[in-house]
């Protein structure tokens, strides 16, 4: 894969930043480990193949609405755009986009550094009109865009329902720090999972096939083999659940028995059933999502739904000229 072709801007998280969230995560009551350090290589392959499952739902209902809404979204964004993917993991859902949007700039912005390269490596391939730049950065805390070409509007793209990764307030936060690194009159075109049946949410995060598990469980294998830790990754057995009381998916690794795990000189006791709290993905219904973006300073200009009302996607505008 051509590289090269890629203007690439290398912010990637080292390896202190993990050392230092399992750590505080270990030694928390409850012990959580934030789940952006998902991630690593294996990690984004294995949430690539999650994609896939049957159960898993969000990401082909997204696309179908994608699809369908793609030449509406390019009427409301205009040519020429910089189009800023937020979390661009394999890059397939901007591919949905980009021939109706014709950006003269696109912006892929990713934890995982490797597959980033590699995903926007193919889109300059297979959009050579098309001045790709590719970003390595935890925006989960920060969100400094690297310098593009001038573009007379910018559009962000934050698919995949990532925003319910973070607890309600801390999403109102990352929404606004979207809103600050934007200009008056763009705009955020956002993917929102919506509350449903917990049938349908239970099965999605437990595939039949073992890879939400698989992926569930590699965050271990990352922690062993960066971190040089003593822990057998399965002694640990993947638990998702929907909490209905809290509105959102909560994944868990829970310990099959009494085992201690060993990191730079700490120790950490777990007994059968202990458990760390790996990710949570909280589910809005349309209200409660527009609600959340007023809060941070987005006007709201149009929602698109399956037409079973699984997921949503949403255009939001800053004001200001161009609006």
């Amino acid at each position: 894969m051509n590289h090269a072709a890629v203007r690439f801007h290398d912010g990637e998280p080292g390896v202190d930043s993990l050392r230092e969230a399992v750590l505080d995560g270990l030694a928390a009551s409850p012990r959580a480990i934030p789940p952006k350090f998902f991630y690593d290589q294996r990690g984004s392959e294995l949430f690539d193949q999650i994609c896939r499952q049957p159960e898993y739902y969000p990401t082909r209902t997204e696309m179908a609405i994608l699809e369908r809404a793609a030449g509406e979204i390019a009427e409301l964004t205009g040519p020429d755009a910089l189009l800023v993917e937020l979390g661009s993991g394999a890059s397939t859902k901007v591919r949905l986009l980009l021939e109706g949007l014709r950006p003269a700039t696109y912006l892929g912005v990713d934890i995982s550094r490797d597959f980033l390269l590699d995903a926007t490596a193919r889109l300059a391939h297979d959009y050579p009109w098309l001045e790709v730049h590719a970003a390595c950065a935890d925006f989960s805390q920060t969100l400094e865009l690297p310098p593009c070409a001038p573009a007379a509007h910018t559009l962000a793209f934050y698919p995949g329902s990532s925003i319910g990764n973070f607890e309600p307030g801390q999403a109102r936060e990352f929404l606004a720090r979207v809103r600050d690194s934007l200009g008056p009159g763009d705009a955020l075109l956002i993917g929102v999972d919506l509350k449903k049946d917990p049938a349908i949410l239970n099965a999605a995060y437990n595939d039949a096939s073992g890879v939400t598990a698989a992926f569930n469980r590699n965050l271990l294998y990352r922690i062993a083999t960066e971190l040089d830790a003593q822990l057998d990754p399965e002694a640990f057995d993947h638990h998702a659940f929907y909490n209905e009381t809290a509105g959102r998916v909560e994944m868990h690794l829970l310990s099959r028995c009494d085992q201690t795990v060993r990191i730079d000189g700490h120790r950490f006791h777990f007994s059968p059933g202990d458990g760390i709290h790996t990710e949570n993905s909280y589910k809005y219904s349309v209200e409660e999502f527009q609600a959340l973006a007023a809060d941070a300073g987005f006007g709201h200009e149009r929602v698109w739904l399956d037409h079973r009302e699984l997921f949503s996607v949403h255009y939001l505008r800053l004001p200001g000229a161009g609006a």
